[in-house]
This record gives structure tokens, C-alpha cells and sequence, in this order.
């Protein structure tokens, strides 16, 4: 239940929809360049800046401008039948979208069982990081060059030229160029008379005059904005160079059409491309850049750009009118339809049914939360997760004052608390899901935003289980006595805390288990019932990977079987059995009777597990025997004979405080006892109040098991 970045989360995103518009329209861009390759260069300059400014221009501002400018035109039907037309062409377009059918079917295909991973929050900080350390190493390159440039500028002179801003030379060999944005001043390098003639000279500072007319320095440093914010997008770099392409085209069209001599432009700017290094910040307008050699061939064969056409000047008007008038008249349209319904009365109960969507680090997990009140006020509830499979399970505690929804779910070693805040017209809860994992200290307490919308009879979930699919291993037969087909045994690796066994496919998988456990787990037995045998036995540990060599599922009791075989092939195990009286712990029934609840479900599936918070052990559908089997292998030091001639199964939970002889070997972190009043009884007490049994101590006949030959596993 550990909340992810999800990739549907991610193309929903404000931020992820206004990138693939941008890349839309730069596309769009570059499509009416190619149609205006013949005309002047300084309205295809202009339509790349208009591309760099929509990064900065969401097409969500002209949606809410649209809005507010709102209209009443037409019937409310027609409204109607508008904004349907708008939304559905919105629609079919985000459906040819590319992953669109992916993003579907991964919303539609939820698992159902959470995901015990911990990387959305880390993964979503080191995007941050990776954006932060590109946009502050840019920042610092340009600064670099600025500061480097300015101190040139301090040591400079002032030269007097017939010039529309301040002209200076400065030491060095930084080409000629306009520093400055706002009061831009023309930097000449010192010696620069040496290398140009006259003619030049001229040739270069009508250049230089067309950038001061055009503020390119400006329109520069805005696109460096835009690459700061999106360094990351390739587009935002291509802009950049036809940016520069364009611009010092339209300069050169511009001089040309002044009446500049076109080959002394040309020597002018190949002189100062062969002595001087060219400006190393994007926002100082010089007079190299783009492709030398073909802007050397434009400035000789005289090209300035042909004027524009009727019809080029339509396809500009019609592309500028899309692209303004569609969002603009989407969100003129859209709040006609959204007034023309009927406004519903606010329903603030919380009694009904809410369901949300948990981001998930590998994909979403779909809730929906069922709200009952009993006749005396008081709400009860039924938890649901909806994916492949449905599980349900009933809050361990929910309340709902002054608009603000609590509730508490644990499921195992998983702890969920949940608060949200109801919002005015009582159809959404907005808030946050608090999860933690017990006993396991690489997974963090962590919060997740969960926002819960109130159930229709259209909208709602399926809640109720779908048909039981078959297994995908039935049962072995009841009288079947499996044994090993193959099994692999290996050491565990060094600094390996994990110890449990589990059934993956057709194979019995156990981790972390020395000898000692395989023999706990295939006889039933406690520690101290385990006599004689070799130290290592209960040093070294094991992994094991079994297949059984009969085909289905084995029960309980048959999977004993299969580890009392392995133990016998592998190990060259030999026991024999004998009654031995010992201390031990005896179970009984306490005065008053039991407080457990009889499980009168006809399933013999059951299962205890322990979870949140530390030590909880839950109870589902099981008999005092594995109850008592559970107390004696896991957490107590020496065996348990349960006296309470209880028969069925039962449901129940124990909540406690341990102590140092408890959980012996397991490897658990249990947290210290508490002071204070509210901590949990220790476990003699939580037996008897919680469950209205009792646990003594005394002494018993008890069946030992007496090891009489052991030997380290054969190979595999």
C-alpha cells in the first residue's frame, strides 16, 4: 500500500500535457518555416520565437481566459451539443495519442495486493535533483561568461561613433556584439580598424544596428528562460539554433537591402570570424553564428527574402487564429455546460460508497469505501481494493466530524491511517493516507495524497468478488504422501535478515532457515523439544527450493511430509521420539469464558499473521492447535500444551507488549515498553483480557524429539 509515481498518473499531469503540446506546436512551427524557406527570414524568426514563448504559455491560461470571458450565446441545448462537440474531438485526439492505449489498459488492469516498494518519494527527489543541477549549471555557465564580459566592459573606453547606443572597446579578442538587455551597449575589440577597411567596418556596425533595432538581446534572454525551465525537452536547444540562424539572416538581409555592399560584407564578417573568438553568452548579439558557408553564399548572390504572399499571409492568419481560438473558444463554451446542468442539493452524510485511486510505485490500486450508520449513530464500514482479484476488510476504526473522515486499516505487517477533508458540495474527500510496514526497517513510514469521490450506481466499483477462477494447482489428492522430485539447498548469504518460507508456483521456497527451523517446521515441534544433534545445526542457514513429486497443491500436512523427506535424503536425517517432562507454558480457558468470535464460515483455509503495530498477532479462521503451534515456534522459549478443549475456528486479534525472552531468533526490531498508560499489557494479561483465555506456566509431559544422525546437505 506504499504510493507510486504512476505512468497514467504522469500523462494526466499538468505538467506532462502542457510538454506534449508544446511539442505539437513547435512541430507545427517548424512546418510553416518550411513553407515560408522562401520569404524574408525575420517572420520565420518570429514564429520560432512565438514556438519558445509557449513553453512559458500553457494552453490552460487561454482555457480559463476563455471562461472568464464567457459568452451567453444560443440555447442551452446548443451550448450542450458545443461543448460535447469540443470535448469529444478532445477525446479522439488524446485517443490517437501515442501510449494512449497503454495508459488504458493500465488504469483498467490494477493489481489488487499492494506493492512493497519504496521508490516513488525517491524517485520523484531525484528528478527534482537531476532538473535543479541542470537549470543551476546553466545559470552558472552564463554567469560565468556575463562576469567575464563585464570585467572586460570595466577596463574599456569609450569610442564616439554615429551609433543609437553607447559604443566602447574593450581589451581582447571577443568579437564585436551588443552586451546588455535592457541598455545594451556595442563592445568593438581593441585593434578591430587593423583587420577591416572602412567599407567593413560599416558593413559590420549596420549589422550590429539592425539588433539594437530588433532587441535580439532581448528575445535571447527570454528563450534562455525557457531553457533554464525545460533544458531537459530537445526542442527547447533546436529553437535556440534556429533562433540564431534566423536572426543573423534577417540581419543580412537588412544590410543587404540598406544598400551594403555585399562583398565587402562578406570579407567584413570572414575578418572578424578569423581574428576574433565568437560571444560566449547566448544573449550578446555579434555578427557571427548560423552556417558560415552558406550565409557567405546568401550575402553574395544578394538574397533578401521574398515579401509575403496573399496566400502565405492567410495560412499565418488561420494557423494564429487555431491556435489562440481553440482553447479560447473551448473555455468559453465549457462553462455553458457546466452551468446548463442542474445544481444538485449538497449531500454532506458520509453514509454511502467512496472510491479513489492509490498511486502506487509499480502501478494504481482502485479503493472504495462502503459507510454504514447504525441505528444508534455509529459507522461502520467495509474496505475494498479493486483489481485482479477484490479483498475486502473491515477499518479497524473510522469516524467522521466536522467534515473531516478518519479511519484505520491494517492488514498484516501494513498500518493505514487515513484523514480527509469533505469539500462544499460533499462529493469529494480530499486527504491523506498515512502507511507504515512494521518489522521491517527498510520500508519508511510515508504519507500519500488519496482523494475519494462519492459513488453513483454508474460510477461505482464492483465490490463483490467475481466468480471463484479454478487454481492454477488444484489439491493434491487427500491420501497423497509427498516427496521431493528436486530441490536445490544452498548457504544464505552473509547479512541475510530475511527467514520465511513460502510456496512460489508448484515450489516450496524457504529462506534463512537453519536445521534447527526445518525441523520446527516439518515436526510441529518447539526448541527445547528438539534433543541432541551438532552446533551447526542451529548456526548455519539455509536456502531451500523444493518441487514435490506429486502434482497440485499439498495441505499443511502434507508439505510436512515434503520437508520431512528432504530433511531425510538430503540431510541424512535420523529421530526417534520419547516423552520427556519439561517446563512449558499450558493454554486454557480463563473464568468467564472466551471472548474470540466462532469463525461458522464451512472454509478450513485459515491463516495468523503478525503485524502492525508490533506485536499484533491477527487470527483468521483457526483452531487452537495452530494457535497454540503459532505461540510455541515464534514467540515463546519453550513449548505449549493447550488445555482449553476448544474445538472449531476462530477469529480474533492480540495486541501486547514483549518482553526479552519473546521472539527469540527471529530477527524482529520490537519496539521498547513504553511508559506510558496507554501501552499495550504484556502478554499473559492481553491473553486473558483480550481473548478470555490464560497462559501459565507449569510443568507437562511433553513428546522430545532425540536426534540421532545428522549429516551438512548433500549436493545438489
Amino acid at each position: 500500500m506504499i504510493a507510486p509515481v504512476s505512468w497514467a498518473s504522469l500523462w494526466n499531469s499538468a505538467l506532462f500535457i502542457h510538454l506534449w503540446q508544446s511539442t505539437i506546436f513547435v512541430v507545427v512551427i517548424w512546418l510553416l518555416t518550411l513553407a515560408l524557406r522562401r520569404n524574408a527570414a525575420r517572420t520565420r524568426y518570429r514564429l520560432w520565437m512565438i514556438a519558445s514563448a509557449k513553453f512559458l504559455i500553457p494552453f490552460s491560461l487561454l482555457i480559463a481566459a476563455g471562461q472568464s470571458l464567457h459568452l451567453d450565446f444560443g440555447s442551452a441545448g446548443s451550448q450542450r451539443g458545443i461543448s460535447s462537440a469540443v470535448e469529444s474531438i478532445g477525446q479522439r485526439m488524446f485517443a490517437t495519442m501515442p501510449f494512449a492505449a497503454n495508459v488504458a489498459a493500465t488504469a483498467s488492469h490494477l493489481p489488487a495486493a499492494p506493492a512493497p516498494v519504496d521508490h516513488a518519494t525517491s524517485l520523484l527527489w531525484l528528478l527534482a535533483v537531476i532538473w535543479a543541477a541542470g537549470a543551476i549549471f546553466l545559470l552558472a555557465r552564463w554567469t560565468r561568461s556575463w562576469l567575464r564580459i563585464h570585467k572586460s566592459l570595466r577596463s574599456s573606453s569609450p569610442l564616439e561613433l554615429p551609433f543609437p547606443v553607447p559604443v566602447r572597446v574593450v581589451p581582447g579578442r571577443v568579437e564585436p556584439g551588443l552586451f546588455g538587455v535592457f541598455r545594451p551597449v556595442l563592445l568593438l575589440p581593441c585593434g578591430l580598424t587593423d583587420h577591416l577597411s572602412p567599407s567593413q567596418l560599416e558593413a559590420i556596425l549596420a549589422h550590429e544596428r539592425c539588433h539594437v533595432r530588433r532587441r535580439d538581446n532581448l528575445s535571447a534572454a527570454l528563450h534562455m528562460v525557457v531553457e533554464v525551465l525545460f533544458w531537459f525537452h530537445p526542442a527547447v536547444w533546436w529553437i535556440e539554433a534556429q533562433l540564431l540562424e534566423e536572426r543573423e539572416r534577417a540581419c543580412d538581409e537588412t544590410v543587404l537591402a540598406s544598400g551594403g555592399e555585399p562583398l565587402s560584407y562578406a570579407e567584413g564578417i570572414l575578418n572578424v570570424c578569423k581574428f576574433y573568438v565568437e560571444a560566449p553568452i547566448g544573449c550578446m548579439s555579434g555578427v557571427t553564428g548560423s552556417n558560415l558557408k552558406k550565409r557567405i553564399v546568401r550575402v553574395m548572390s544578394q538574397h533578401r527574402g521574398l515579401p509575403l504572399g496573399a496566400g502565405m499571409k492567410i495560412l499565418l492568419a488561420t494557423a494564429a487564429l487555431a491556435a489562440v481560438g481553440f482553447p479560447l473558444s473551448f473555455g468559453i463554451v465549457r462553462p455553458v455546460h457546466a452551468q446548463a446542468q442542474p445544481v444538485a442539493k449538497p449531500n454532506h452524510s458520509i453514509v454511502g460508497t467512496w472510491q479513489g485511486t492509490l498511486h502506487l510505485p509499480a502501478a494504481n490500486q482502485r479503493r472504495a469505501l462502503k459507510i454504514k450508520k447504525s441505528s444508534s449513530g455509529k459507522l461502520t464500514a467495509m474496505f475494498f481494493s479493486v483489481g485482479q482479484e477484490i479483498s475486502r476488510l473491515q477499518p479497524s476504526s473510522i469516524s467522521f466530524k466536522n467534515g473531516v473522515l478518519q479511519y484505520a486499516i491494517q492488514m498484516g505487517f501494513i498500518d493505514e491511517k487515513y484523514t480527509g477533508k469533505m469539500s462544499e458540495d460533499g462529493n469529494s474527500i480530499s486527504g491523506t493516507a498515512t502507511i507504515s510496514v512494521s518489522g521491517t526497517p527498510t520500508l519508511k513510514r510515508r504519507s500519500v495524497p488519496l482523494i475519494f469521490k462519492r459513488a453513483t450506481h454508474v460510477t461505482a466499483l464492483m465490490t463483490s468478488p467475481p466468480p471463484p477462477r479454478p487454481p492454477l494447482f488444484p489439491p493434491m489428492p487427500a491420501n497423497a504422501r509427498p516427496g521431493i522430485e528436486t530441490a536445490t539447498i544452498n548457504p544464505t548469504k552473509p547479512g541475510t535478515r530475511a527467514h520465511y518460507d513460502t510456496w512460489r508456483g508448484n515450489q516450496l521456497v524457504i529462506v534463512g532457515f537453519t536445521l534447527n527451523d526445518l525441523i520446527k517446521l516439518a515436526y510441529g515441534v518447539q526448541d527445547k523439544q528438539i534433543i541432541n544433534g551438532p552446533g551447526w545445526m542451529r548456526s548455519e542457514k539455509f536456502d531451500v527450493t523444493a518441487k514435490p513429486n506429486v502434482a497440485g497443491t499439498p495441505s499443511p500436512k502434507q508439505e510436512n511430509e515434503m520437508v520431512k523427506a528432504l530433511l531425510a535424503g538430503r540431510f541424512q536425517l535420523k529421530t526417534r521420539t520419547e516423552q520427556k517432562t519439561m517446563s512449558v507454558y499450558i493454554l486454557s480457558v480463563a473464568q468467564g469464558g472466551p471472548k474470540m468470535t466462532k469463525d461458522n464460515s464451512k472454509s478450513k483455509r485459515g491463516g495468523l499473521l503478525f503485524g502492525p503495530p508490533m506485536p499484533t498477532l491477527r487470527v483468521h479462521n483457526a483452531t487452537m492447535k495452530e494457535f497454540r503451534n503459532a505461540m510455541q515456534s515464534i514467540v515463546l522459549d519453550r513449548p505449549v500444551v493447550n488445555h482449553t478443549s476448544l474445538t472449531g475456528r476462530w477469529n480474533f486479534s492480540l495486541h501486547w507488549t514483549p518482553d526479552a525472552s519473546q521472539f527469540i531468533g527471529m530477527g524482529w526490531k520490537m519496539p521498547p515498553p513504553g511508559d506510558s498508560a496507554k501501552a499495550a499489557p504484556p502478554l499473559f494479561t492481553a491473553i486473558r483480557e483480550q481473548l478470555g483465555l490464560k497462559l501459565e506456566t507449569g510443568k507437562a509431559p511433553v513428546p522430545v524429539l532425540v536426534i540421532d544422525h545428522v549429516h551438512h546437505p548433500s549436493s545438489n
